[in-house]
């Protein structure tokens, strides 16, 4: 299921379920059109799409669900509908941030831009003592242009023989090179140690980042968001906590960290309550992705990411306590698709009742006491925010016994506690 139709007239694009963002940029390139796909071309078309979907058209034309048009799902009592704004549109809200966890996705149609023009892309890499300088123009960067420029920023570590952390940024300009380089010349100013920024045609952009996130290995997720302007010295010392973890866990060297300065402005033009998705807001993104091999260091790789995202979760509450956030922000600050299904399922723990269990079979669930039940919401709303009880309704109406449960955790029989001890 890996067919891609374009459209060139309507401006539409349609793929299968099975399809990577891969076989999308290559059939719309063709046609000099692109849509909003993930920054890395071997994910599945479907788990970005279904959870939001950031890239790096994000700043132009905003979420890849904002270029939804229509799916086609297959729920769980087996049958085949279609959902869009103006067919079973209560499900095509609930899918646009939630969808892994109300059927089976196999075909999407998207709306496509003119993207005829090649890109001004490519990664680089600085000493650490270049972290305030890049910071200082990545936080500008946040609130100038068009949307048409996008920075990562993030630490990694250097392949042999230099083997030490490093600052990593991976750029991109929808525009001429020219006006690419003067755009980054504070970066280029800076003396990268390596650049291999060049023009390309945008079906390749969105493989740059394919080796970072290779297959293979043990890995996981975590996401948080960042205000900016950043600190720089919060930045040096988020670089100090990524240093000292991959020197404690050598095994750990292929991780990362990486924070996602592209212009919100146009996210943001959508409400978080026009759809399931609830992360839209004038902050940036943050992925922790610690990659390993030895099953002995899960634990240690796990609590790390948990450990580095609470730290920004706690910079943007001292930025919120010191009025350095907009006070009429509402997004969550967290992004779905960055909680891992690890994550996901061991934040369900609780002495009343073992969540995964239950979830995965969908079978009745009573609380113990009030306090699971409450902590069920809870979680649900970090991802979901004001949106999670509607959710839980439309839950309930296309999948009561939770046949979907490998998404973020919605269950209404969970949802509602009743007293006494669990019953299976």
């Amino acid at each position: 299921m890996r067919s891609v139709t374009v459209d060139p007239e309507a401006k539409t694009i349609t793929a299968q379920g099975g399809c990577t963002w891969a076989d999308v940029d290559a059939a719309a390139g063709k046609h000099g059109l692109a849509t909003v796909g993930g920054t890395v071309n071997h994910t599945g078309v479907g788990g970005l799409t279904l959870g939001g979907g950031y890239g790096w058209l994000s700043g132009q034309h905003g979420l890849t669900i904002d270029q939804l048009l229509s799916v086609e799902m297959v729920l769980a009592n087996g049958k085949v509908v279609t959902t869009s704004a103006m067919e079973n549109a209560d499900l095509f809200w609930a899918i646009r941030g939630a969808g892994q966890s109300f059927g089976v996705a196999t075909s999407f149609i998207f709306r496509a831009h003119e993207q005829n023009n090649p890109v001004f892309a490519g990664p680089m890499a600085f000493t650490p003592d270049k972290i305030p300088a890049a910071v200082a123009f990545a936080n500008r960067l946040m609130e100038t242009g068009n949307g048409q420029a996008g920075c990562l920023l993030g630490f990694a570590v250097a392949p042999p023989p230099v083997s030490q952390p490093i600052l990593m940024s991976v750029i991109f300009y929808n525009g001429p090179e020219a006006e690419a380089k003067t755009f980054f010349k504070p970066l280029f100013d800076l003396d990268p140690v390596m650049n291999t920024t060049a023009m390309v045609p945008y079906p390749l952009l969105n493989g740059m980042l394919n080796h970072v996130a290779g297959h293979g290995g043990r890995k996981s997720t975590k996401g948080a968001s960042f205000n900016h302007p950043v600190r720089p010295d919060f930045m040096l010392s988020v670089f100090q906590n990524f240093a000292s973890f991959v020197r404690d866990v050598p095994d750990a060297s292929g991780s990362l960290l990486l924070f996602e300065f592209i212009n919100p402005a146009k996210i943001c033009e959508t409400s978080n309550r026009a759809m399931a998705f609830a992360n839209r807001d004038f902050y940036g993104n943050v992925l922790a992705g610690p990659k390993w091999h030895d099953e002995a260091n899960d634990g240690r790789c796990r609590q790390w990411a948990r450990d580095v995202t609470d730290l920004l979760r706690r910079e943007m509450e001292t930025a919120k306590n010191e009025g350095r956030v907009r006070p009429d922000m509402e997004g969550v600050g967290r992004y779905g698709n960055y909680e891992g299904e690890d994550e996901r399922h061991e934040s369900y723990q609780s002495e009343s009742v073992s969540f995964p269990l239950h979830l995965r079979y969908g079978v009745g669930v009573r609380f113990a006491d009030e306090s699971a039940g409450v902590g069920f919401r809870e979680k649900g709303r970090t991802i979901f925010g004001a949106n999670y009880d509607r959710l839980i309704e439309l839950k309930g109406k296309y999948d009561p016994k939770n046949a979907f449960s490998k998404g973020h955790l919605l269950a209404p029989q969970l949802d509602a506690w009743h007293g006494g001890a669990p019953v299976v």
